[in-house]
């Protein structure tokens, strides 16, 4: 539905988004400011920013065609660990076995259905099935993730995902003692040609893939170590350590005879999140402790 509204001689020198909320009550500066930056507001058939200042004869038509998220996903009652939110975003401490979007095996139980129960304004760049998710983390992988609230911030992010200036750091408990304090992966991913389910290096149709890996303590017959993510391709982390032959702990998929002390997953969880917020463009920076089960194996080692 688009509405079409007529700047008079008394309403001039008001910003559009605080112009907009006294002509729809219903709607929030917020709403509004959304669909500005969505490119679905037009003053005299010209996008404008937030801040355009409105004349007496502008011609505003605001576009409030607004995708509804698919019927089909049920509300999963769930309660997550939401360590921020505003108007733009959210960061959750994912836990260990929560599958990130609906997809095969998983239709009802996934963070997205969790989020539709929290009546959550969402994003749907991706998808209806994904809304909200610019990235994902495995489902046994634990730690940060960042959620989008609506198109904007969305495409804001995924442009720092794309261009690398969105940083992910992991801690991943590794197979094997590794002597270099510090190292750096290079080797393309693709699907793995005998398994599906698989990643695996492919010099030939691999897509671009680096990972940074730095030490943070040996054991006897593991390393922890900490891994920052310079590419996002799926298993990336996991691929790239099997790879250098130190398999992540736990791992159903990959490596061999890597699940003695711990056989419920990889252990690898998402500790830190770095990017550029989408309104205020200040850097933020979240943290997220060790969950208990990865601290018990720890603990054991010592």
């Amino acid at each position: 539905m688009t509405k079409e509204y007529i700047v008079s001689a008394e309403e001039g020198m008001l910003r559009i988004d605080k112009f907009l909320p006294l002509k729809d009550m219903k709607n929030s500066r917020v709403f509004f400011s959304n669909l500005i930056r969505d490119g679905k507001v037009t003053v005299n058939q010209k996008v404008v920013l937030q801040s355009y200042k409105i004349k007496p004869g502008d011609v505003i038509l605001v576009d409030y065609a607004v995708k509804e998220i698919d019927k089909n996903i049920i509300p999963y009652d769930f309660k997550l660990d939401v360590l921020y939110e505003d108007n733009d975003l959210i960061i959750i401490n994912k836990p260990k076995g929560l599958v990130v979007h609906p997809g095969d095996g998983h239709l009802n139980d996934t963070l997205v259905n969790a989020l539709i129960y929290a009546k959550k304004e969402l994003s749907t760049v991706n998808g209806l099935e994904r809304v909200g998710i610019v990235h994902r983390i495995d489902k046994d992988t634990s730690g940060l993730l960042l959620v989008c609230k609506n198109d904007y911030a969305h495409n804001f992010i995924a442009k720092q995902l794309e261009d690398h200036s969105m940083h992910r750091e992991y801690y991943a408990l590794v197979m094997g003692v590794i002597n270099e304090d510090n190292g750096k992966i290079i080797a393309p991913i693709g699907r793995d040609r005998a398994n599906r389910l698989k990643m695996a290096i492919d010099t030939v149709n691999g897509r671009d893939a680096i990972t940074h890996f730095t030490v943070i303590k040996r054991f006897k017959k593991y390393t922890l170590v900490s891994c920052k993510l310079e590419t996002g391709r799926t298993h990336q982390i996991r691929v790239h350590m099997d790879y250098i032959q130190h398999p992540v702990v736990g791992d159903p998929l990959y490596g061999k005879n890597n699940c003695g002390i711990y056989n419920n997953g990889q252990l690898l969880h998402a500790y830190q999140l770095t990017f550029v917020h989408p309104t205020t463009k200040k850097e933020m920076t979240f943290t997220c402790p060790l969950p208990k089960y990865f601290k018990e194996v720890l603990d054991k080692l010592d």
